[in-house]
């Protein structure tokens, strides 16, 4: 096998890893009886659940590195179509499916069809869209040392921002954060995540920004492996820059709290170290030890990561939908009566998460068994 494909093999991997976990912590069978870890944190603070998200952002930037070489041979109108074409429809994506399945119950139990006016607006995918656009025209434009430098730059400003654009009792609380205003003032109550018992959407604009740097980790991450990638010195360096970075992040988690919902700059580095060192150790794993037997489970996530996601996310909203009888819709009646009774309510969360995890790698796996690759 030659090293590029090896190192898309490995890529491909991480990506796999990270749809996979995501997957799993997305569809618990009880939110009560998850364990910790497989939580977010509730505000300030880390756990490894909140490495999922940022982890496919840096996934975005690696598989950038690869694509944005054959872009030297384009006409910058093509380039551009490229960029704004494939940011739209992730957006478009997104946003159709937190609207799906674009009905209602009404009040005499009929079905009415779900206004636009309720939305939700932003969300996973839209910030996939959102930071892989932003990533890459500057990227494109101005080169990865300037890109670099303007990211460090929002690292540093957002931190001001927050504070000074705050409620000033707190401004680094749920309800008093600068994001919170600006997207209220932009989008209003109703086109916001209400998940926290309030409006308050974690996929906000402001904290949308910081997160343009866990792309263009992965982009210089992959740009690194590409020319040193394949050397024990190059991937000796590039643990150490993760290190460093998580150092970075563990001790600026002092003034600026790492905290997922904000996105916050000490989030951003560290999040970015942490996938630099489980990036490395991947590669070493397999480009270094020829140990590839256990990849073919990720390979079949990180081939296909969008449908499969999207998979995950419309049959988990079908299984909510449907009802069992008045009082417990499929999705709970299937972890009341099946999973809960085994050994204990939280292993039995976690077996129907893994269950459900399954049933999406098996459509990824049809679709790989047939050769069908869908990419935007």
């Amino acid at each position: 096998m030659s090293s590029t494909n090896q190192r898309f093999l490995a890529l491909d991997v991480f990506r796999g890893m990270t749809i996979c976990f995501m997957i799993i912590v997305n569809t618990s069978g009880s939110e009560q009886f998850s364990y910790a870890p497989l939580k977010h944190a509730a505000w300030h603070g880390f756990t490894p659940t909140d490495l999922v998200f940022p982890s496919f952002l840096f996934a975005v930037g690696n598989a950038m590195s690869f694509v944005m070489a054959k872009w030297d041979s384009l006409r910058q109108s093509q380039v551009l179509a490229k960029i704004f074409k494939r940011s739209l429809l992730i957006f478009l994506i997104g946003y159709l499916m937190y609207w799906f399945p674009f009905v209602a119950i009404g009040k005499n139990s009929q079905l009415i069809f779900a206004p636009i006016s309720h939305t939700r607006i932003l969300g996973v995918l839209q910030r996939i869209a959102l930071a892989y656009c932003l990533a890459s025209l500057m990227l494109y434009y101005l080169k990865p040392r300037a890109t670099v430098i303007i990211v460090v730059l929002i690292l540093l400003l957002y931190w001001p921002v927050l504070l000074w654009f705050g409620d000033p009792a707190d401004p680094l609380s749920l309800t008093g954060n600068a994001g919170l205003r600006l997207d209220k003032w932009l989008m209003g109550d109703d086109h916001l995540y209400h998940g926290e018992g309030m409006a308050f959407d974690p996929e906000g604009w402001l904290s949308t920004l910081p997160a343009i740097g866990n792309v263009v980790g992965g982009y210089i991450a992959g740009k690194y492996i590409q020319q040193r990638g394949k050397t024990y010195e190059g991937l000796t360096k590039m643990l150490l820059a993760g290190f460093c970075l998580l150092v970075i992040g563990y001790f600026w988690d002092l003034g600026f709290p790492i905290n997922k919902k904000l996105w916050t700059s000490s989030f951003v580095v560290y999040t970015v170290g942490l996938d630099c060192i489980i990036l490395s150790l991947v590669i070493y794993i397999i480009d270094f030890l020829g140990k590839t037997r256990w990849t073919s489970f990720f390979q079949v996530f990180g081939k296909n990561p969008l449908p499969i996601y999207i998979f995950s996310e419309l049959g988990v909203i079908l299984l909510y939908i449907f009802h069992i009888n008045q009082n417990a819709n499929l999705y709970s009646w299937t972890y009341t009566n099946i999973y809960q009774p085994i050994i204990n309510p939280y292993f039995g969360s976690l077996l129907f998460a893994i269950s459900w995890m399954l049933v999406c790698w098996l459509v990824g796996w049809i679709l790989d068994k047939n050769k069908i690759y869908i990419r935007v």
